[in-house]
């Protein structure tokens, strides 16, 4: 997976919370890379990674 569509994937993620389709839970899920794609994220996008999972976990009851 390249930086520029895991950035994409991640924006498009937490972009908002309800979509033509229904609520965030409906539409999104938990982010899991393998060790490789960690390694190469940024900061920035560890950092929205992990925002998009701890959402799902507050508001759909994902469990890590």
């Amino acid at each position: 997976m390249g930086k520029g569509l895991i950035v994409a994937v991640i924006a498009t993620a937490l972009a908002g919370c309800t979509t033509a389709r229904g609520g965030f839970c409906a539409v999104a899920s938990p982010m899991r890379l393998s060790d490789r794609a960690v390694d190469a994220l940024s900061d920035q996008e560890a950092r929205a990674l992990l925002a998009h999972n701890r959402k799902g976990e507050k508001l759909c009851g994902w469990r890590p």
